[in-house]
Parts: structure tokens; C-alpha cells; sequence
């Protein structure tokens, strides 16, 4: 049986219709891909451009994520092997209790952060809701409070470099809306561009950190070389340049005469605490860091208000803390063929731990 007229012409405007369809889809896939692609270059561009400059590079990565699949709230998080901490979030205007919440987030065995720590690739829950019926105690007031401020849907990806964990980004919606894969591989991209721009940094403040040190060491040498007999400006080069490197508040150099040990030279110290520094030479208790370096340790770090001897009552740790305001306190040993001659010590006014190769330059 032939075709009639008017069939003929209804198949040829489905065939239209259906070519103007996938023409339709393939254009849209084509500027998402495009966009996709402009989204993250433009993040390259701002690595390339601010290599030091992690914030401004956080920020771009978040908002270009969140503008091509449609996230009403996010968070990129770094990880320094205890605690989560908030480098850039975004959400909705008005809401300030997400970026309360993602501020700093400890390690929970029961949570998200947790299972990619153990090596799962991503975590994406459909309906928190749903989730916080099913938590532990621990988590649920976390889970409670991102439902109470209009999050349903979340997606967490991690930030990995090789076998290290360096962080998570986060994306999450407003409505029980799940994530595509496409999205999912979208937001894996942008965590590897966050990947790249934190490695940049670390290489980058590495390089300069090594210059200066070389830099301090040629300033001492030239010291040394120029006041051959006289140690107290040796003394006061060494110390300047040791809190600049480590960013102390101020710092002392100690030199053992016998059993005692002598401040021969301070930098930045208060006056009330300079004052009392500067007195008799002291025999070093034992639980002292002087008195630790004496039984063999090398390196002594830790928080000032902490310590035993600061809470037994012990004098010259209070008068740290009272007339110095001190806190986070670092030492290395100075030895000669094993024996200890002098110390070299760092003093910050908040708790911020130093870096391990502060002072041993």
C-alpha cells in the first residue's frame, strides 16, 4: 500500500523535527564543552598569573565549578593531617552559617572526609535528610546543621597529590537534585587544577624559603669575617636572621659556661621580660627545655601554657608567658663533637606551630 500525501509529509516533519532536536542537543553539548573548557583555563590563567596567591585562585575555582552545574553552596578545604580548614566557600546571600561550619572541621572516623581519606574516590549523598536518619551521634549534628541551612544534596571530592591527602572541595545544592557524572568529572578537573596551583605555592615558598636562608648564612659568614675576636655581634646576626626566617615575635641564643647557662644574646624581646633574661647565669631544671637538650634531645617544640613546668610554677617559663606573652616555643641544641654549648630559641605570641627546619640553618 502507498503512502498517502499527507503521511508522507507527517514522517518528513518528524524527520525535521527529530534532526532539529539533535541538532538542538549537540549544539548545547558543544557550549557546555566549551564553557567546561573556558572555565578552566581561565582558572590556569589565574595560576599562571598568581602563583603565591592561593585565595584569589580558591575563589576562581569555586565560582566557575558552581556556575556551570548549578551549586548553591561550596567549600574548598585544606587538610594538614589533624584538622579541615575553610581556604574559600560559597553560598547563597545571607547564609554566613555555612562558612561557620566548614571554618574547621575535625577528622571524624564516622564521616565523609574520613572514607576519602581511606581512598574512596568521592562521596555524593543524593538526600542528607536521608543521611542524618542514619549517622552516628558524632556526625549528626554536623549533617543536622547543613539540612537546617538548605542543603540537601552533596557532593565531596578530594584533593590528592600522589599519596598524599591535601584537601577537599565540596559542592551541594539546595534541592534533592543528584550530580551527573559529567559534573562529577567537571568538579574532579577543577580539584586537580586546586592540586596544581597548591604544589606552585609549596614550590614556589620552598625556593624563596631556601634563598633566604642562603642569603642569612652569606649575612653571618660576613660577620664572622669582619669581627674575627668579637662574638657578640656574631651572636645578635645569628639570632636576627633566624627569627626573620621562622617569623618569631623574638628569640634568645644561650651559651653553657659549666653547669649554667648564659643569655648572651636576645632579639625583639619585651622590655619587662628582657629584663629579667638578662640576670645571673642559671642552672637549667630538668624538665626544662635546656635541661631535656642536656639528656639528649636536639629539638624542643611546643605551646608555653602547656607544659608541666609552666604549670608547676617554674619562674622563668612564667615569666615568659606573664611579661612575654609567649606561647608557641621552638629550640635547637647547639653542639660541639656531641656536647651541648648553647641554645638557640624561638618564641611566637599565638599558637602556631614552627616548621621543623625553622632553626636548624
Amino acid at each position: 500500500m502507498c503512502p498517502t500525501p499527507d503521511s508522507t509529509s507527517a514522517d518528513l516533519q518528524q524527520t525535521i523535527a527529530d534532526l532539529q532536536r539533535r541538532l538542538a542537543e549537540a549544539r548545547a553539548e558543544r557550549d557546555e564543552s566549551e564553557a567546561q573548557k573556558g572555565a578552566l583555563a581561565e582558572v590556569l590563567g589565574v595560576i599562571n598569573a598568581s602563583p603565591g596567591d592561593l585565595g584569589l585562585v580558591f575563589d576562581t575555582i569555586l565560582e566557575k565549578a558552581h556556575r556551570l552545574f548549578d551549586a548553591d553552596f561550596g567549600a574548598l578545604m585544606t587538610y594538614d593531617g589533624e584538622r579541615f580548614r575553610c581556604a574559600a566557600a560559597r553560598s547563597p546571600a545571607g547564609s554566613p552559617r555555612y562558612a561557620e561550619l566548614m571554618g574547621e572541621v575535625r577528622l571524624r572516623a564516622d564521616g565523609p572526609f574520613d572514607r576519602l581519606l581511606r581512598g574512596e574516590r568521592l562521596v555524593h549523598d543524593a538526600d542528607l535528610s536521608e543521611v542524618a536518619a542514619q549517622v552516628t551521634h558524632g556526625r549528626l549534628r554536623v549533617v543536622e546543621a547543613l539540612v537546617e541551612i538548605g542543603i540537601r544534596t552533596q557532593l565531596i571530592v578530594p584533593l590528592r597529590k600522589d599519596d598524599r591527602f591535601l584537601g577537599v572541595i565540596t559542592a551541594n545544592r539546595q534541592e534533592v537534585r543528584p550530580f551527573s557524572e559529567k559534573q562529577i568529572a567537571l568538579l574532579e578537573d577543577f580539584a586537580a587544577q586546586a592540586v596544581i596551583a597548591m604544589e606552585n605555592a609549596r614550590l614556589l615558598t620552598e625556593t624563596r624559603e631556601a634563598l633566604e636562608q642562603q642569603t642569612a648564612t652569606a649575612e653571618v659568614l660576613q660577620v664572622i669575617n669582619s669581627s674575627p675576636g668579637d662574638l657578640t655581634p656574631v651572636f645578635e646576626a645569628m639570632l636576627e636572621k633566624a627569627m626573620r626566617l621562622c617569623e618569631a615575635a623574638f628569640g634568645a641564643l644561650l651559651i653553657r659556661e659549666g653547669n649554667h647557662f648564659q643569655t648572651v644574646a636576645l632579639h625583639g624581646v619585651p622590655p619587662a621580660l628582657r629584663e629579667f633574661l638578662f640576670g645571673t647565669p642559671r642552672e637549667p631544671g630538668k624538665h626544662t627545655a635546656v635541661g631535656r637538650m642536656l639528656e639528649g634531645e636536639d629539638l624542643v617544640h611546643f605551646d608555653m601554657t602547656k607544659e608541666q613546668t609552666y604549670l608547676s610554677g617554674d619562674p622563668r617559663y612564667r615569666a615568659f608567658v606573664e611579661l612575654g606573652g609567649t606561647r608557641t616555643f621552638v629550640a635547637v641544641a647547639l653542639r660541639k663533637d656531641g656536647n651541648l654549648v648553647g641554645v638557640i630559641g624561638a618564641y611566637r605570641q599565638e599558637v602556631r606551630p614552627s616548621g621543623n627546619g625553622c632553626l636548624h640553618e
